[in-house]
């Protein structure tokens, strides 16, 4: 059996420490590992101190089982790598957990290849919690069918993602509510949440400012998606520049990030501002010690408001969300960059490149 181990980076930015072992077994077609009765999982093996470093996992071969009544059979296409999987590896939080020898938790898009249930036919695009491997048999429960003509299937963890675009719709229209004239900032704003929060904030009319880390990503934000400006946090102070940008204050504050940064910006808030709180990507390393606010009285002081949300406390606005999106994918009037790693071996790697700040857009691995 032959290997080769490749270092993983994106463009100008290798990432020489972390490594991946590519297997000639590997790159197989979905439909030779299912003739083959061959699944591959990415394991979790051991639970994360704080990063959640490749020996973590393994990639392990599983020998795939006679379909059950009332199961479907899917080839894994795209996995979703998100930041949100962190907070699963831990043993109990909020989200759901992963076990110990369990295959890690991960939305994803494929085709049902083999199916023992009526209405979901061999063929059919389905999205779902399908997991970091390549054939996911499960019942169709949680399965939703998706468009598989509308474009790439990778769109359907992207812009139409729940955790993505979704998300940002959502958290824009239900709880951010900007207005025509707001001051409108977002941090993590070159990941895949901020691309597109910044670009509804666009279309209602705010003035749009980004924080994000380099260059490229700053140049990526303005010159493609229409920021009106960006702080690169890892060169600029975030504070004196928001003062410098905003000097009436923020009017809506859309935070992924958390941390010093969520400090820095309630700091300079317009009176009755709105902070909505998505995520806080900088803690999850570390969820036992979270860092909360510590100018937390400044809501006070401007009579404004903070609310945290996630896209599932809205189940009736999802639809809307979809069918606004898709027209505006249709109309060519949003976009969302995607960075993608080849095999599902790449998967802890994957999460290691996320959170060292490296990606711009959706961060997905393909099999």
């Amino acid at each position: 059996m032959l290997s080769v181990s490749i270092g993983v980076g994106f463009q100008d930015q290798p990432l020489p420490f972390y490594r991946v072992t590519i297997v000639c077994l590997a790159v197989l077609t979905d439909e030779s590992k299912l003739m083959a009765n061959l699944n591959q999982a990415v394991i979790l093996v051991k639970r994360p101190d704080r990063d959640a470093t490749p020996d973590c996992f393994e990639v392990q071969s599983q020998a795939l089982q006679t379909l059950a009544a009332g199961e479907v059979r899917v080839a894994v296409a795209y996995v979703s790598v998100d930041a949100g999987t962190r907070t699963m590896l831990m043993g109990e939080g909020f989200h759901r957990q992963v076990p110990l020898g369990g295959v890690v938790l991960a939305g994803a898009v494929g085709r049902i290849v083999e199916s023992n249930v009526e209405d979901w036919a061999v063929g059919q695009a389905v999205r779902g919690p399908l997991g970091a491997q390549t054939i996911a048999t499960l019942k169709p429960d949680l399965l939703e069918k998706v468009d598989g003509d509308l474009g790439p299937l990778s769109l359907h963890l992207g812009l139409l993602g729940g955790s993505t675009g979704v998300t940002a719709w959502i958290g824009m229209t239900q709880v951010a509510k900007v207005q025509p004239g707001d001051v409108f900032v977002v941090s993590a704003a070159a990941g895949a949440v901020g691309c597109v929060a910044g670009q509804i904030a666009k279309k209602a009319g705010a003035r749009v400012i980004g924080i994000a880390g380099g260059d490229r990503k700053g140049a990526y934000l303005t010159s493609q998606l229409g920021f009106d400006a960006v702080i690169d946090y890892k060169s600029q102070d975030v504070a004196s520049e928001l003062k410098r940008l905003a000097p009436a204050g923020v009017n809506v504050f859309f935070d992924n990030v958390g941390g010093a940064i969520l400090d820095a910006v309630l700091d300079n808030l317009a009176l009755r501002a709105r902070v909505v709180i998505c995520g806080a990507v900088s803690q999850y390393d570390n969820m036992t010690q979270v860092q909360g606010p510590s100018l937390y009285l400044r809501l006070a002081e401007r009579q404004s408001v903070m609310e945290g949300f996630a896209y599932f406390h809205f189940p009736e606005a999802i639809p809307e969300a979809k069918a606004a999106i898709s027209q505006w994918i249709k109309e060519d009037s949003i976009t969302l960059p995607e960075e993608i790693l080849p095999g599902i071996e790449s998967y802890p790697n994957a999460l290691g490149f996320m959170f060292s700040g490296g990606n711009l857009g959706k961060l997905m691995v393909k099999i």
